[in-house]
């Protein structure tokens, strides 16, 4: 699933491709994602022009002149990009919106379980994101935070750190990174972390995020960003996927584990 680095980039690549343009004719697959598609996203598109384009966590938003909002989560396998109008469709582009330059914004998820969500005027997107912890970039996500937000709890911290409500952004990819980075054992507890531990795991989610988004993301199977492109994070990694082979920082075998149903790779070496 794409993490925060990916839709990153495709919302910087979106950005002077959709600032300005009008909208048009608005096509869809007929098929649900993973809840029904808005009926009214016509409505709010046809004649309206594209006031910004940012991201909240993994979700991307386009905001509109006449004030409604476009949400959309990539879920698993979603992609949005800018194509000629006249460019065949593909089997799974469920959203098809025409600009006033002969292009479309294009929304393509083979397997469905990314979102479209519409916000009308008038109506507060944060509704959707009430339940979202800060952001890893920004000043509000801080070693006293989460601090805590670990009070209390005796969970792993990759766990912990993969919890949107913790913090967003950060999957699978990423926490095992961010962990290494810092030193820390995925497998340890939030519980008997101290606070240098924790200033050190800000300061690596900021650099490995970071670099990542500079990178264009990882792609692992089928992450390409809003021009159609891979990628190229996923050769920088320290751990992730590296099961078997020596570490970059003290030679020590890479290890790969289970947690919570997710391969977990760390290296006993450095991340005691």
């Amino acid at each position: 699933m794409p993490e925060l680095p990916e839709v990153e980039v495709v919302c910087q690549g979106l950005e002077p491709l959709l600032l300005g343009r009008r909208l048009g004719r608005v096509r869809t697959s007929g098929l649900s994602l993973r809840q029904p598609m808005p009926l009214d996203i016509g409505q709010w598109c046809r004649g309206a022009t594209v006031a910004a384009v940012r991201r909240r966590g993994k979700y991307l938003i386009v905001v509109l002149t006449n004030q409604a909002r476009l949400v959309f989560h990539l879920g698993m396998t979603g992609r949005l990009g800018i194509f000629p109008a006249k460019a065949p469709v593909a089997r799974h582009d469920h959203l098809l919106i025409a600009l006033d330059n002969k292009m479309e914004l294009r929304f393509h998820d083979t397997r469905r379980f990314g979102s479209i969500q519409v916000v009308a005027p008038g109506q507060d997107e944060g509704r959707l994101f009430t339940r979202l912890g800060p952001e890893p970039l920004r000043d509000d996500f801080s070693a006293a935070y989460l601090r805590g937000q670990a009070a209390g709890r005796r969970q792993p911290v990759k766990i912990f750190l993969m919890d949107s409500r913790v913090v967003v952004g950060i999957g699978n990819i990423y926490a095992n990174e961010i962990l290494h980075e810092s030193a820390v054992s995925p497998s340890r507890g939030v519980d008997g972390l101290k606070a240098a531990e924790w200033e050190t795991i800000v300061v690596k989610t900021r650099q490995v995020l970071t670099r990542a988004i500079a990178a264009g993301g990882s792609t692992i199977a089928d992450f390409i960003n809003a021009s159609g492109t891979p990628g190229y994070f996923q050769l920088e990694f320290a751990v992730y996927g590296r099961a078997g082979q020596s570490c970059r920082r003290c030679g020590g075998r890479i290890e790969k584990t289970v947690m919570a149903g997710r391969a977990t790779y760390c290296c006993p070496g450095c991340q005691r």
